[in-house]
């Protein structure tokens, strides 16, 4: 595990630029590529403190902090049902049906193991998910394994791929604060996070992205020639947006401005694909001085709640490290 003071700012830009790729990708969300280049350009500024994606994260991270960073299914639903206005506000219209349904759900009494059922194919847990890899920094087996029971609130049975996604990023973001020494460890850690036989289908994708991202000469070829192979019938598919991710965080070579500016400029889901490149990227940074300057434009209130989330969190994830060791020392002997 990173020093602390490392370890905190790894926390700190992973936050942060997931709520950066999450503001800049809104106006390009569902658009193509074509579409974004003639009405912005090309995307490099944002507004705004995200969209769903962050909301979603902030109910995981305080499902994980009143739990000693041990959530669970459970325990994420307790926090729909507590803050149940934060999803059903001023935003509700930027929530994929499947989160809102599954929420009515549980407000009609239904327990959360039965309110995935049915549900579509989305990013709903990966996009969240970057919490679960600090309180679980340095150990991304013990980081997929959680984020697998969590994302069985949205996702289960036939588009449990979804969770192998949530997985993926939480893994990459429990190995970038661990002190991966490259972008490239951190990629390969969230693929290697993925059940090789049930998630299978997801692994191969992932090969066969980061493969493309390898071949193309830039950025521009790959998103094309990514758009013409790997598109589904819903946008926010993880089977589309998780291979997009980790391919965008190995084009950037682990710069998190590049990775959050390639997400919102790539189309389609683009917020989320931001915002995920953004926890990765953001986590795997070192420089403190140049996480600062590109989050210069991003204001001062959310750069310090930020900041305040990224200090409880890497706090839960000390705890239960000590917890965890003491809990094994007998059998250490």
């Amino acid at each position: 595990m990173l020093k602390s003071e490392q370890l905190e700012l790894g926390a700190f830009a992973s936050l942060a630029f997931g709520v950066v790729g999450d503001a800049m990708g809104t106006p390009t969300e569902n658009l193509e590529p074509e579409q974004i280049q003639e009405k912005f350009g090309w995307v490099e500024t944002f507004e705004g403190d995200g969209t769903d994606d962050s909301i979603m994260r902030n109910l995981i991270a305080d499902a994980l902090i009143a739990t000693g960073g041990y959530a669970d299914a459970d325990s994420w639903a307790t926090e729909w049902m507590r803050q149940h206005k934060e999803i059903f506000g001023q935003k509700v219209g930027r929530f994929f049906p499947s989160v809102l349904h599954a929420a009515a759900k549980l407000r009609y009494g239904d327990a959360p193991r039965m309110i995935a059922t049915g549900n579509m194919p989305s990013s709903s847990s990966a996009m969240a998910i970057a919490p679960v890899g600090i309180v679980n920094a340095g150990h991304p087996r013990a980081a997929a394994a959680q984020a697998m029971e969590l994302g069985s609130l949205i996702h289960v049975t036939d588009v449990a791929f979804c969770q192998d996604g949530a997985a993926a990023i939480a893994a990459a973001v429990a190995t970038a604060l661990g002190g991966a020494a490259t972008i490239d460890e951190v990629i390969a850690s969230a693929s290697a996070a993925i059940k090789p036989w049930s998630g299978r289908d997801m692994r191969q994708l992932i090969e066969t992205a980061l493969e493309l991202a390898r071949t193309s000469n830039d950025y521009f070829s790959f998103r094309s020639a990514y758009h013409k192979r790997f598109r589904r019938a819903i946008a926010c598919d993880s089977r589309e947006t998780i291979p997009a991710t980790l391919a965008i965080c190995q084009l950037a070579g682990g710069d998190p401005w590049k990775a959050v500016t390639y997400g919102a400029n790539f189309g389609r889901d683009a917020d989320t694909i931001a915002c995920m490149a953004g926890y990765v990227c953001g986590a795997f940074s070192r420089d403190e001085a140049a996480v600062k300057d590109a989050l210069k434009s991003l204001p001062a209130p959310i750069v310090e709640r930020e900041r305040s989330l990224a200090v409880r969190l890497v706090a839960v994830a000390r705890q239960k490290a000590r917890n965890e060791m003491r809990s094994w020392q007998p059998l250490a002997g």
